[in-house]
């Protein structure tokens, strides 16, 4: 059998001119063992034209094909090469193909995953057929272009409930249907099974469930009015917005365990990880993060599931409208109303990083030539740069326009494909801008625009602007114009006025007296790094706490974080800055943001070895701060922050192991699941605890989220022995799953035990390189991500992956990661040498 092929977009073009795909039958039986299932497969077909016989191929990845039979003839199984089964002499008019194959379950998060819980030895499977993982499960015409209906039964084991994309009912034979669906593409086909525990309701008419493993249960619980009315406001939200109605018979939320992304927006049933069921206390930014989720995952009904993409190089139209829309509806629709303050601290970050690497590409690139390419382009750009540009496009055009643009794509291709170009279209046929001068501009180009300001006296005493813009793009911003309160000690910023621009500027614009800070990109609606004055510069370093509006500082936050990363600030700056503002920042996205930055980017990767104590010791010292402002307990969500990321920059084991052997923190919180598996990675880092105490902390919690920290603490112990066999179960003998790989792989690689790792630094290469091509993508993307040594800031470390890179073999899931890795370290190296 020869390698497994990826499709093209040559080949799915070609394929879609040829058929026409109506119906699959699939029926799955699940009780066959603890390796495979059945598959069984009616796929409904008709071949166009009227005289010519032609020839195509259906895509599976058997563990065995049994039989096959095309129009009730057989077909050699043994025809099947790689993951294509060939079709071939195929006439005008309808088929019928039936395939009868056993298929493997996944330990990666890829096809149907199989998870035994520890807790309580129950299983559960559930598909994730995202890109080209339909083969895995049932054969088929695997494109975005080809929507059929499905129809499917399942056979699972006694007391399993079944979940698809249909409302599921237990038939007489003890089998589950779904219900008939629309037609809907295979990657978005969904099946969950097993003794799940549900929270069922009905809102509009609509049967709406949420579900978990049942040792999850009670964690459910506690948090199943907040996930039910926000999701029920979302839904109403987004049915004022969308002339077009909820297109499936019902709304099914399924947390599902070792999930490889955040939610997966299958019609009917969205599957979550269950991360998002909290076992243990967490902020209300992380709850706002969950309901983030469900709003996207919920616009995905429309963008993406009822009109759908054609091929893979307009991912965009799926993920950067579903990143905009569910910030922007949840904002409108819950509690939670500075969601864009998140985004600007947190996810905007990601797409400014994606957008400055080698790998860089367009929000809607123009050409991606196969399923492979199409998988690396699901990042920073596609989700956080494109949601950017669609705020930009909506700042520009205004919100009456865009939705009702919006809702004609809708009307057109409901159930269909669409193109950049319809879309586009579309929005052109509701406005007189030029909205395909816009996409030109925003949608196919790469890089950050940067704006500096540039502040000129005039010859009566006043000033104005002028904005030195480094890019190519049009931008509609606003400019903060902040004063000093003279009459305030605690150095507060006043807004004076905030002035729309249109960029390129035709002309200065005038800003009367000069201002203490002038601030580019005042409420972030546009996607660029802005600079400051040298004025605006001290106002910020002195005063930056002191702005009024959350979202205000988190544009200036982002810009010193960019500075850094440009070499153009000091990484010691930054760590003043937070030091400075931070104990007095009422935003928690913002303390969060910045601490997480302060910690993983400027104290482990950007100081040089012999700063690295003082930088910890600041952040330490800033957590302190925090933790004694919030002793009164008014803010536990910041209590909560502060301790966390105390325990991450500890240097010395004495104060966290007093609080794990207290189980409190003094004053609290008390230290639940997460965080004494927090503080016992740090101790073992530090070497301040053994194995034992980890199979004791193991004993005490042994769920998969304690498996999970186990192995991440087992990984950080400084010891010889400890280490050779993490790196033994990583790269060596292929039983992690995709969880247990991505816990070991995070505690492996420590700043403080630079010496003990040295020579696996120049193992990894090889090591990676073979594990991808055996375990795949998901595995692939993992040890590109979490396993690769990103400690190991050196000149030595940059050529031997150079090196690697030039090895033709490494698969594009890895090969990628590397890429952007190895540009991140000759970046921190940058930063330290500046």
């Amino acid at each position: 059998m020869s390698l497994m092929s990826v499709l093209t977009r040559d080949e799915a073009h070609a394929r879609a001119r040829l058929l026409d795909v109506h119906r699959y039958e699939i029926a799955l039986d699940l009780t066959r063992g603890d390796e495979t299932f059945d598959s069984r497969t009616v796929i409904h077909f008709t071949v166009r034209g009227k005289k010519k016989a032609a020839d195509t191929f259906v895509e599976l990845k058997p563990a065995e094909l049994r039989s096959v039979t095309l129009d009730g003839e057989p077909l050699e199984p043994a025809t099947l090469d790689g993951n294509r089964l060939p079709l071939k002499g195929l006439t005008p008019g309808a088929h019928e193909l039936r395939v009868d194959a056993a298929m493997r379950y996944s330990r990666t998060g890829e096809g149907m995953h199989r998870f035994t819980d520890p807790t309580d030895g129950e299983t559960y499977v559930y598909t994730q057929l995202f890109m080209d993982d339909v083969q895995r499960v049932f054969a088929a015409f695997d494109q975005p272009d080809l929507k059929a209906v499905f129809d499917l039964t399942v056979t699972a084991p006694e007391a399993w409930t079944v979940l698809a994309n249909g409302v599921t009912a237990q038939q007489d034979d003890g089998t589950w249907r779904a219900a008939t669906t629309p037609p809907i593409s295979t990657y978005l086909v969904a099946v969950a099974a097993g003794p799940w525990h549900s929270v069922r309701t009905e809102h509009r008419g609509l049967p709406f469930g949420i579900h978990c493993r049942r040792s999850l249960a009670p964690h459910l619980d506690a948090d199943a009015d907040e996930i039910l009315d926000v999701t029920r406001a979302l839904y109403d939200r987004y049915h004022d917005k969308f002339e077009e109605p909820y297109p499936f018979d019902s709304y099914d939320q399924a947390f599902v365990p070792e999930f490889n992304a955040g939610a997966m927006e299958n019609p009917g049933l969205v599957t979550f990880r269950d991360e998002f069921i909290y076992r243990s206390a967490v902020t209300d930014t992380e709850r706002q993060t969950r309901a983030m989720v469900i709003a996207h995952e919920m616009a995905h009904m429309w963008f993406g599931d009822l009109v759908t993409l054609r091929w893979w190089d307009d991912i965009w139209l799926n993920e950067s409208f579903a990143e905009y829309m569910g910030y922007q509806t949840l904002t409108e629709a819950s509690r939670f109303t500075n969601t864009w303050v998140d985004f600007g601290i947190a996810r905007k970050a990601w797409g400014y990083d994606a957008d400055q690497r080698p790998s860089t590409h367009p929000v809607a690139p123009e050409a991606v030539d196969d399923t492979a390419a199409a998988l690396l382009n699901f990042d920073g750009i596609s989700y956080a740069k494109g949601a950017s540009a669609l705020r930009q496009l909506v700042a520009w055009l205004g919100e009456k326009d865009f939705l009702a643009g919006i809702n004609a794509h809708f009307t057109r291709h409901r159930f269909g494909n669409a193109t950049l170009a319809d879309f586009i279209d579309n929005l052109a046929g509701a406005t007189e801008r030029d909205v395909h001068a816009w996409a030109d501009a925003w949608l196919r180009t790469t890089g950050v625009d940067t704006l500096t300001p540039k502040v000129t006296r005039t010859a009566d005493g006043t000033y104005t602007l002028t904005v030195d813009h480094a890019g190519s793009r049009p931008h509609r911003i606003a400019v903060g114009l902040y004063d000093r309160d003279l009459g305030d000690d605690q150095g507060h910023l006043t807004l004076r006025d905030r002035v729309e621009l249109d960029l390129p500027q035709t002309a200065d614009q005038p800003i009367g007296k000069r201002p203490a800070l002038l601030l580019l990109n005042d409420g972030d609606l546009t996607y660029a790094k802005v600079r400051f004055d040298p004025d605006s510069f001290a106002a910020v370093t002195g005063h930056l706490c002191g702005l009024p509006d959350p979202l205000t500082r988190a544009v200036v936050w982002n810009a010193l974080r960019d500075a850094v990363r440009d070499a153009e600030l000091p990484a010691t700056a930054y760590l003043e800055a937070a030091r400075t503002h931070l104990p007095r920042e009422s935003d928690l996205a913002i303390v969060q943001g910045v601490l997480t930055f302060a910690t993983a980017q400027v104290a482990d990767r950007f100081l040089a070895p012999e700063q690295r104590a003082t930088g910890l010791a600041t952040l330490g010292s800033l957590c302190r701060d925090l933790i004694r402002r919030t002793e009164d307990g008014d803010n536990p969500g910041l209590r909560l922050t502060a301790v966390r990321h105390f325990i991450d920059v500890a240097t010395r084991a004495e104060t966290i192991a007093a609080w794990l052997a207290d189980g409190t923190v003094p004053g609290g919180p008390e230290l639940d699941p997460e965080l004494r598996w927090r503080v016992l990675g740090r101790l073992a880092v530090l070497g301040a605890v053994d194995a034992a105490a980890i199979t004791e902390e193991l004993e005490r919690d042994p769920s998969a989220s304690g498996r999970e920290g186990a192995a991440r603490c087992r990984a950080a112990l400084p010891d010889p022995e400890a280490k050779r066999a993490a790196w033994e179960a990583m790269f060596t003998t292929d039983d992690l799953s995709n969880y247990l790989f991505t816990a070991t792989a995070q505690g492996f690689w420590q700043p403080e035990q630079a010496d003990l790792l040295q020579e696996y630094v120049e193992r990894y290469w090889a090591d990676a390189g073979s594990l991808a091509a055996r375990r795949g993508p998901a595995i692939a993307e993992a040890a590109g991500r979490w396993a690769f040594p990103v400690y190991a800031v050196d000149p030595g470390t940059l050529g031997m992956g150079e090196r690697c890179l030039q090895d033709g073999e490494l698969i594009p899931a890895l090969r990628r990661k590397l890429v952007d890795q190895l540009d991140d370290l000759a970046r921190a190296l940058r930063v330290r040498e500046a």
